[in-house]
């Protein structure tokens, strides 16, 4: 894109100054129609060292109201972050619906250095284009506008304002070595640029190359580029979006009813085989700390089965300040303006410590399917974007361990009437889940296509039997210590 780039013409001042007025004003209009719409827009700027990205966001920013944009200046990762999936710290910067996130940098930055300073196989920099490609097409699938652009100044004028904001001694400090460096290898830089920009060029979060020799001419370009891409964005928000063909492994899931539940096990083999158990566990807590591993543990099950028993008997065994357990209910206002996938990227571990999920991301093709809280594009279009979630997830090097926690309606019945009769369980049992078991048809059929879609195997799903609360506790031990004793060797 940059090698054969044509610089666009530069108006004469008179029509540069109309046009920049017009700009203006029609981006102030058009931020109350993006609070209306609840539209979210993510705007990345990328581009060479002194080329002026900083100066034209600071005049695009003046037309929004300040309540409705955020800007993140995304420097190198921290040591924190870098424990993190590479995505970890671009995704959780996401826009609410009806508000504008900018971004001085991002991932392009990151994976172009990499490049650069020779840390990035060629095999990790398609891995991490996949990644990139897959996380900008979740955003636009979901309602998002994405808006890239760099912006591009020749070796010369970028040497010019080099040695201007050097010979200065106010201004020298702008100056980093990244920036000389950039200039010193320019052709070596343009190359990777180039590649990357053509390998991320997607339909429908393109890049805009803008000429940023003079900076009234960029923030003119960036204003006009960033209006039509609103306008056409307020336009298409009600489309819906082609479902993508699964490309993930997937193996045959049984159906629930096909599920033996006739297994139990005795007070003292329980009492025995729990200790041992946790002892094995408690021990691989250990080297999973030190070889840097991360665990993640979701649990999904009817109401009543035994997932908070299951759960508690795995975290006992495990040190406490190398895990966490996250229970979840309905999203909270700010999680719900966002990507549905956005609270759980919040919530993902560091290296070497484990996260487990009380109810998780399935729940897009569960409750929010089967209770009309998402459009049928919406929960269709989930199962792939489940599967490319885990796939990251994975490829970063996580365990994942998925429960489906099965019982039939008779035992759910009977639970819950223990929980109705009993004053210290009551808390436990809500009219939501009377209303959901009537639907247990439905849902049994929500969680059936679940499984067949989403068993991939980096990220199998495994059945515990939990008529038996008992067996299920034993089987869940025994399914998490193999997994991360293969993970380990």
């Amino acid at each position: 894109m940059l090698e054969n780039w044509n610089r666009p013409q530069r108006p004469e001042e008179a029509e540069l100054e109309e046009r920049l007025k017009a700009a203006n004003e029609r981006l102030a209009g058009q931020q109350m129609m993006i609070k209306e719409r609840g539209l979210p827009v993510l705007v990345l700027f990328e581009g060479w060292g002194t080329a002026g990205k900083g100066s034209v966001l600071g005049k695009v920013i003046r037309n929004i109201d300040p309540r409705f944009f955020k800007v993140a200046a995304m420097d190198v990762p921290t040591q924190e972050e870098r424990r993190k999936p590479f995505l970890y710290r671009h995704f959780v910067k996401i826009p609410e619906a009806g508000k504008f996130m900018f971004l001085d940098s991002g991932w392009m930055d990151e994976v172009t250095g990499e490049c650069l300073d020779g840390t990035l196989k060629e095999k990790d920099y398609k891995k991490k284009v996949e990644s990139i490609k897959r996380f900008e097409r979740q955003l636009t699938d979901n309602g998002y506008l994405v808006m890239k652009f760099f912006f591009h100044i020749s070796q010369k004028e970028q040497k010019k304002r080099i040695d201007a904001l050097k010979s200065d001694k106010n201004t020298s400090w702008r100056v980093g070595e990244k920036d000389s460096w950039q200039n010193r290898h320019y052709d070596k830089c343009l190359s990777v640029f180039d590649r990357y920009l053509n390998d991320t060029n997607l339909p429908a979060a393109p890049w805009y190359i803008i000429d940023a020799k003079s900076r009234k001419w960029a923030q003119l370009q960036v204003l006009e580029t960033l209006a039509s891409g609103i306008d056409t964005a307020l336009k298409n928000s009600a489309m819906a979006v082609p479902l993508l063909q699964n490309v993930f492994p997937l193996e045959r899931m049984p159906k629930l009813d096909e599920i033996d539940l006739d297994k139990a096990v005795t007070q003292e083999e329980y009492r025995a085989e729990l200790d041992r158990l946790q002892e094995r566990l408690g021990h691989l807590h250990n080297k999973l700390y030190r070889k840097k591993v991360p665990v993640i543990i979701a649990y999904e099950g009817w109401d009543a089965a035994g997932k908070g028993g299951n759960i508690k008997r795995i975290t006992e065994a495990l040190d406490p300040r190398g895990f966490e357990v996250h229970p979840i209910a309905s999203p909270e206002p700010h999680e719900k303006a966002r990507h549905y996938l956005w609270r759980f990227w919040n919530r993902l571990p560091k290296t070497g410590h484990i996260a487990v999920f009380d109810r998780t991301w399935y729940g897009r093709v569960m409750v929010e399917r089967l209770e009309g809280f998402c459009r049928e594009n919406d929960w269709q279009r989930a199962y792939n974007e489940i599967n490319e979630f885990e796939r990251e997830l994975a490829d970063w090097g996580a365990v994942i361990i998925k429960f489906w926690v099965q019982i039939d309606k008779d035992t759910q019945l009977a639970r819950f009437n223990e929980r109705q009769n009993t004053p210290a369980k009551q808390w436990k049992i809500t009219e939501e889940d009377w209303r959901n078991r009537e639907k247990w048809d439905l849902y049994e059929g929500a969680v059936n296509e679940m499984l067949q879609k989403t068993n991939t195997t980096y990220a199998p799903w495994h059945i515990l039997e939990s008529n038996d609360k008992r067996y299920a506790r034993l089987k869940a031990l025994r399914i998490v210590i193999e997994s991360i004793e293969k993970a380990l060797d």
